[in-house]
């Protein structure tokens, strides 16, 4: 590998996929010695100018295999993975809020195992992530200050917003049409399923 690679990586907190790629490209970005730059995007912003559609309204065969791959994903990966969590959508957009406070006040490879923390509990312990006490103990037994990032996050809602608000911009403008995607350079690797194509490419830089 002639330099240290760059991947741009946009994440949205409330995406199935995202949860279940996000340990293993912590893992594969560490082994490349990559630099990460997070993203948290928003997709209702996202789908409607990528030809995308919310949950809701895709037609019923496509719901339906979305359901069964999560299923087979999760078995595959030995995952654990709710695939229609009571707490989905969360009752806010706390999580990504706090994830934007937690990128504000952690290097990348905490910030990561952050985000992860917070995403299991919706899609492995079906708990609501719009809640501060749901955050607040997800981040704490990840051995991070729950309380401090959390009430950062809310002490600073608007800025983080507007953070948000920017990435989901970038994101759109690098053609993002979905999370998790991954972007190195010109290539773009879209989904949890492109981890290996990721890794392939990584590896013949």
């Amino acid at each position: 590998m002639s330099a240290q690679p760059v991947i741009d990586y946009y994440l949205s907190p409330v995406s199935p996929w995202t949860y279940l790629a996000a340990s293993r490209f912590r893992e594969l970005a560490a082994r490349h010695d990559a630099t990460v730059h997070l993203f948290l995007v928003d997709l209702g912003k996202v789908f409607p100018v990528s030809g995308g559609l919310p949950l809701p309204k895709r037609a019923p065969q496509r719901q339906a295999y979305r359901l069964q791959e999560m299923a087979r994903y999760s078995r595959y990966l030995d995952q654990p993975l709710i695939a229609q969590p009571a707490h989905f959508p969360p009752s806010s957009g706390l999580a990504g809020v706090v994830m934007a406070a937690a990128r504000a006040h952690l290097d990348i490879t905490d910030t990561l195992r952050a985000t992860e923390a917070m995403m299991a509990r919706l899609w492995a312990h079906d708990e609501d992530i719009g809640t501060a006490d749901v955050l607040i103990s997800a981040l704490n037994e990840a051995g991070f200050d729950g309380a401090g990032l959390v009430a950062d996050a809310q002490e600073k809602t608007e800025a983080y917003a507007a953070e948000i608000a920017v990435d989901t911009e970038r994101a759109i403008e690098a053609n993002v049409f979905g999370a998790p995607t991954f972007i190195v350079d010109d290539e773009v690797f879209w989904g949890q399923d492109r981890l290996e194509l990721l890794d392939w490419h990584l590896s013949s830089l």
